[in-house]
């Protein structure tokens, strides 16, 4: 990352983070931010869940997010709003929803597998709360839309296609995220 913008770190210029969103539903994550200017970073987070749930469940996915961020004060501290792409792979099914959210009918996991990629892009507002010297805690929402094309299955273990190839445009929430930051 350091190389990618041609800056030079200091004192609290860089920061790990987890989301604790995705740490409760047991997806491994993390993310690094590096503040390239005073009011200005960059973020990258990525998460995977390769996890095998029971009962022929399927909620496997994987995803890269980077971000620019304009702080409102000084980088890594207080509001911010920024500009991220998103991209990555997903094999979901058997799952018992009962959503049909902004044009994505998610009843339809129940009794459908689908697999395919997905790449996007979206805006976010956040803010970062100081809670030591090295620790915050952030909070951020982000909207966008995200094109994506799969292939649909008739259940989660099948491996007969209903559908291949098939596109789908999404507008809606692209990021939420409530962070653990260790900032040095």
């Amino acid at each position: 990352m350091l190389a990618a913008t041609g800056a030079v770190a200091s004192d609290n210029d860089v920061a790990l983070k987890t989301n604790l969103l995705y740490d409760a539903t047991l997806t491994v994550n993390a993310g690094a931010e590096i503040a390239v200017a005073p009011r200005w970073s960059v973020d990258l987070s990525g998460n995977i869940n390769a996890w095998t749930m029971s009962a022929g469940k399927r909620w496997k996915h994987w995803l890269v997010q980077p971000e620019a961020r304009y702080w409102f004060c000084d980088a890594l501290a207080g509001h911010f709003v920024g500009v991220h792409l998103l991209g990555g792979q997903y094999n979901v099914g058997g799952i018992k929803t009962g959503l049909n959210f902004l044009g994505s009918n998610l009843k339809k996991l129940e009794h459908n597998r689908y697999q395919g990629w997905f790449a996007g892009a979206g805006i976010a507002y956040g803010y970062s709360l100081p809670l030591g010297t090295h620790w915050n805690i952030e909070a951020e929402i982000g909207f966008g839309w995200a094109y994506t094309r799969f292939d649909r299955y008739p259940c989660a273990k099948c491996g007969t296609k209903l559908d291949e190839n098939r596109p789908h445009n999404y507008v809606g929430p692209t990021k939420a995220a409530i962070n653990l930051v260790y900032v040095f």
